[in-house]
C-alpha cells in the first residue's frame, strides 16, 4: 500500500476518462459451486468479447470457460479456481464496479457440538436471504443476557484500487448501527438486530468479552441497486476548544461536549490518535464529555483531539421499479423535529405539489432535489439566519438550510431523511463547514444528497465532480468529513445548568457547553478542523 503527499493528491484525485465504463448491475447466482452457470448483467461489455474479460478473485477464466457475451449479459461456468472474491468486466482496457461472488465450498459453517467454554455460538440464522434494514434473527447460545460491549459484524468491501487489477479483495467488516437503533433485542440465546446499510454477503460474527463466535456465513437479498465504495482517502485531523474563566466562585464544572467523527458504511476506521486530557464520558453518544471543574477567574484550558479517519466516494445506481418501500425502523426519521419542520403546513402543500401522484419514494427524492435546483438560489458557505422555513419562504438557502430543507420535504412526503454535518476537505489542506442529506430506500439503505455541490455552491478551493447537478443526486465524494448524521440529541448534566447551544457549526446536536455552579462567566473559543495529512491508499 503507497502512501502519497497531499500536495500530489489533491492535484492529480479529479482526473476522468471521456469514454463510459463496464457496469455490473447484478450477478446469478451471488453464491455458486465450480460448473455452474454464472450470468453476470449488466451494461457497456460490448457486443462481442474481443479482448475483453472478465476476472474472478484476481484470477481470468479460460476461454473455454464463457458461454455467451453480450452488451447487457455476460454467461459462462463457474471455473475451477473460482475462489470468493469481487467480479470486474474488462472492456478497452476499462475496468467495471466489482460485485461479490461467492464459491459455496469456502463458506464457513457453524459446527455443531464441536465448541466448548464461554465463547459464544451462532447455531442459525433467519429469515435467509435477509435485505438491508430487515430484522434478522440470530439463534444460538453464550451471547450474554445483555449486550454490554459485544457487537454483531457484517460483512462490507470496497473496491481495489484501478492500478492494481489482480489484486484480490480482503472484505472488511461493519457492525450494527447503535446509532440507528440497530439492536433491538438480546438474550443468551437469541439476538435481533437490522442489517445495517452497506453490509454484504459475507460472514456473519459475534464478538463479545467471552470472545467472538465462529463466523457464519449470511446471504443478503439482492436490493433495488447497486452501492460502490471506492478511492479510499485517509485523513488525519484536529481540533481544540479553548476556554478562558472571567468570573468564578466556590463549588463550579463546564461541561464540553466535542463532537468525534463519524463511523459509517462511507467513513470507518475513525481512530483516535491523540489528546491533551481524558474526557469525563470517552464516547457519550458521539461526543467525547469534558468536565472542567473549580474554575478560577483568569484560567485558561486548552482541550485538542487528533484523529485519523477513511473515507470513501460512494456511488450508486438504483433500479426505481425494483423499490418496495415497508415501514420499519427507518421511519423514524420520518418523523418532524425542531430542526426539520416537516408537519409546517406550507412545507406539507410544497411536498404534495412536488411530488404529486408519485408512489415511489426513490423518484420522489428526486423530485424534490430537482425542484429545489431550480426553485431555490443555493448559495455557497453557511452565513445566512435561519432554517428551512426561512430558505422556503425567501426561496434562498446556504447549504446548511438546503440540507435541512431537502430532509423536511422528503419526510412530508413520507420519505425518510436526515441532515448530515461535516466539513469539506479544501485543496490547500483548509476545511469548510458543510451539510448535505441522505434518505433511506428499504433494501437498499441510505442514499446521499447535497444540494449544495449539486447547485454548484462550492468554495474556490474545492473542485466539483463533472455535471454536479446529476452526479451529487446519489452519490458522494470522499473529500468530507461527516461528524453527525442527523442532529444529536444530548442531555444535560445539571438540571440548573446553564447551556450553551452552536448552530451551524461542524456537527448538529442540541448542546455544546453547560456551565453550573458558581461558573459565572466565562469565553470558548472552538477552532476550526484542521487537517493535519491526507493520503491516497
Amino acid at each position: 500500500m503507497r502512501r502519497v503527499l497531499t500536495s500530489i493528491f489533491f492535484s492529480f484525485f479529479f482526473l476522468s476518462c471521456s469514454e463510459k465504463a463496464p457496469r455490473i448491475g447484478y450477478i446469478d447466482p451471488p453464491i455458486g459451486v465450480i460448473g455452474q452457470l454464472l450470468n453476470i448483467y449488466g451494461e457497456g461489455f460490448g457486443k462481442e468479447q474481443a479482448e475483453s474479460y472478465i476476472t474472478i478473485a484476481g484470477s481470468s477464466p479460460t476461454s473455454a470457460s464463457y458461454i455467451r457475451w453480450q452488451d447487457d449479459l455476460i454467461s459462462l461456468r463457474v471455473p475451477e479456481f473460482g475462489e470468493s472474491g469481487l467480479i470486474y468486466v474488462y472492456v478497452d482496457g476499462k475496468r467495471s464496479n466489482g460485485v461479490l461472488f461467492s464459491n459455496r465450498v469456502a463458506i464457513p459453517r457453524s459446527v455443531q457440538g464441536g465448541e466448548s467454554g464461554l465463547a459464544p455460538r451462532i447455531v442459525s440464522v433467519s429469515p435467509e436471504p435477509v435485505s438491508i434494514g430487515s430484522l434478522l434473527s440470530i439463534q444460538g447460545s453464550g451471547f450474554g443476557n445483555s449486550r454490554e460491549r459485544s457487537g454483531i459484524f457484517f460483512s462490507w468491501t470496497a473496491e481495489s484500487s484501478p492500478s492494481a487489477p489482480a489484486e484480490v479483495q480482503k472484505n472488511e467488516e461493519i457492525e450494527v448501527s447503535e446509532s440507528e437503533g440497530g439492536y433491538e433485542y438480546w438474550s443468551e440465546r437469541e439476538i435481533r438486530v437490522r442489517v445495517p446499510d452497506g453490509a454484504v454477503s459475507g460472514n456473519l460474527e459475534l464478538r463479545s468479552p467471552r470472545g467472538n463466535s465462529r463466523p457464519v456465513f449470511l446471504e443478503l437479498a439482492r436490493g433495488p441497486g447497486t452501492k460502490a465504495f471506492r478511492d479510499k482517502r485517509s485523513y488525519t485531523i484536529s481540533y481544540t476548544v479553548d476556554v478562558s474563566v472571567q468570573e468564578a466562585s466556590g463549588s463550579n464544572s463546564l461541561y464540553l461536549w466535542i463532537p468525534q467523527p463519524v463511523s459509517s458504511a462511507s467513513q470507518r476506521n475513525v481512530l483516535l490518535l491523540n489528546r491533551n486530557r481524558e474526557p469525563f464520558v470517552e464516547n457519550y453518544r458521539g461526543t467525547s464529555l469534558f468536565q472542567l471543574q473549580e474554575q478560577s477567574p483568569g484560567k485558561t484550558v486548552s482541550i485538542t483531539q487528533s484523529y485519523q479517519v477513511e473515507v470513501f466516494a460512494q456511488e450508486t445506481v438504483i433500479n426505481a421499479q425494483q423499490i418496495r418501500q415497508e415501514n420499519n425502523a427507518s421511519s423514524r426519521y420520518s418523523m418532524p423535529s425542531p430542526l426539520i419542520p416537516s408537519d409546517d403546513e406550507q412545507i406539507k402543500k410544497t411536498a404534495d405539489s412536488i411530488v404529486g401522484r408519485e408512489k415511489n419514494p426513490y423518484m420522489k427524492a428526486k423530485r424534490i432535489y430537482e425542484w429545489m435546483l431550480k426553485e431555490i438560489r443555493i448559495l455557497n458557505g453557511s452565513s445566512r439566519t435561519g432554517g428551512a422555513l426561512e430558505a422556503l419562504q425567501t426561496k434562498s438557502a446556504d447549504a446548511y438550510q438546503a440540507s435541512l430543507l431537502f430532509c423536511a420535504l422528503a419526510r412530508a412526503a413520507g420519505i425518510p431523511a436526515i441532515p448530515d454535518a461535516g466539513v469539506l476537505i479544501l485543496h490547500n489542506r483548509g476545511s469548510q463547514r458543510h451539510y448535505w442529506a441522505e434518505f433511506w430506500i428499504d433494501g437498499f439503505g441510505w442514499v446521499p444528497v447535497d444540494s449544495a455541490l449539486g447547485a454548484g455552491a462550492a468554495p474556490s478551493a474545492f473542485t466539483l465532480r463533472e455535471n454536479p447537478a446529476s452526479w451529487y443526486f446519489g452519490n458522494l465524494d470522499n473529500m468530507r468529513i461527516c461528524f453527525s448524521r442527523d442532529q444529536t440529541i444530548l442531555s444535560p448534566m445539571d438540571p440548573r445548568g446553564r447551556s450553551a447551544v452552536r448552530n451551524r457549526d461542524y456537527a448538529m446536536q442540541n448542546l455544546w457547553e453547560e456551565a453550573s455552579g458558581g461558573l459565572e462567566s466565562y469565553s470558548s473559543l472552538w477552532g476550526d478542523i484542521t487537517i493535519t495529512g491526507a493520503y491516497v491508499q
